[in-house]
């Protein structure tokens, strides 16, 4: 085990410490020795806690400061050189709801005109980045903006198609956001929007066409090309997302 021991006997507040490799018992009090060495007080070590059994404080005792402990908190025993490198910059320096972006939009709201199209290609595993959820969100902006539009799940990007996420069972969310993709792709296609999904992608994975998300349109492998040329003859508005 991995001892520090005080190298030299002095005041100096912050010490320097040499280490030695000893086999045996841990010192009694070592950590609350180095404590009070650093910070010049002893952190509330049994040995210097204030008796109980004296008389009670006067009102112009400074009241007691709180133990973690007894809010369900733990801290951790830090180093001198960790308590140095952890006050050296203060941080956070901004609490929390600080505005630090600007809000101008530069471009318009550009909206949909004579029945313009948006079409997605997909092909980004779930959960693995955020391209894949993203796509789905532009896509439900653009079917907000009036553009006909669709979104084509090809490749690995046909898992996200799945109804049977979940765990321990299926519609759990193991962890928050687990659903994101599902719940987006069930707004998106409850609001109008075309949601396919390439069965060659899913075979890849032995995903089963029986688990699409309801409305979900399942497409032969030769349709990613065809449904490219289609939307492009269309004048659409591309949107190709590709994750390795």
């Amino acid at each position: 085990m991995l001892w520090l021991h005080n190298a030299r006997d002095s005041d100096d507040p912050v010490p320097s410490f040499r280490t030695e490799r000893h086999q045996g018992v841990i010192v009694p009090g070592f950590w609350a020795t180095v404590r009070q060495k650093v910070t010049g007080s002893s952190g509330g070590s049994p040995a210097t806690a204030p008796s109980t059994t004296g008389p009670p404080a006067s009102s112009d005792t400074a009241p007691p400061t709180a133990d973690p402990k007894e809010n369900g908190m733990t801290t951790a025993e830090l180093s001198d050189v960790e308590q140095k490198s952890l006050e050296e910059i203060p941080h956070p320096s901004l609490p929390e709801g600080s505005s630090i972006y600007g809000g101008t939009k530069v471009f318009p709201d550009l909206q949909a005109e004579n029945g313009e199209t948006y079409f997605t290609l997909v092909h980004g595993i779930a959960h693995e980045s955020s391209v894949s959820f993203v796509a789905v969100l532009q896509a439900t902006r653009a079917l907000r903006k009036g553009f006909e539009t669709a979104i084509y799940f090809y490749g690995p990007g046909s898992l996200n198609c799945l109804a049977t996420r979940g765990f321990p069972t299926t519609g759990s969310s193991a962890f928050p956001g687990e659903h994101n993709i599902n719940d987006q792709l069930k707004t998106f296609i409850s609001e109008g929007g075309k949601a396919y999904c390439c069965r060659f992608g899913l075979s890849l994975h032995g995903a089963r066409e029986e688990d699409l998300i309801e409305g979900v349109i399942p497409t032969h492998p030769l349709d990613v090309q065809d449904a490219l040329i289609y939307y492009a003859r269309k004048g659409a508005i591309i949107n190709s997302t590709y994750q390795l």
